[in-house]
């Protein structure tokens, strides 16, 4: 098995749990933030280490100022999965902020929310674990349950 990128899209909690647990799985973690002083890894899909045609880009932080500039940035490359963090009740504002900056409906589209396993996640950790497990099944060809009940 050839390890995977994983860019997990702004320093947070989750990001550290995957750029600590991701690499027992296979993948090959960098973390991107615009914010240089968050203590990244990269600030922008431009100096992301490798190509983007096999990576999985996991936003981390939905209510981040750059969401909307970030995922634009990530809509615009060859990446093959982008997903964002958040509840299934509502629109994710990443739906918004993509429709301002002139993001056509079919590449919005492409961004998958909710990401992971329906698992009840509620803290860094879990989440990371339910994000893990979805993007794993998807390697492997499997549903894995991305549907939440809502």
């Amino acid at each position: 098995m050839s390890e995977r990128l994983l860019v997990a899209v702004f320093a947070s909690p989750v990001a550290d749990v995957l750029r600590r647990w991701a690499p027992e799985l296979g993948f090959r973690v960098q973390v991107l933030d615009p914010d240089p002083g968050r203590g990244a890894d990269i600030t922008g899909f431009a100096e992301v280490d490798g190509e983007l045609d096999d990576a999985d880009v996991v936003v981390t932080d939905h209510h981040r100022a750059e969401l909307g500039d970030v995922l634009r940035d990530a809509l615009a490359r060859d990446v093959r999965w982008i997903g964002v963090m958040g509840n299934p009740r509502h629109e994710g504002p990443h739906v918004a902020a993509l429709r301002a900056l002139g993001v056509a409906d079919d590449d919005i589209a492409r961004v998958h929310r909710p990401i992971g396993l329906d698992i009840g996640s509620k803290a860094p950790a879990e989440i990371a674990v339910s994000t893990l497990a979805g993007l794993l099944a998807d390697r492997n060809g499997r549903p894995g349950g991305f549907t939440h009940a809502v």
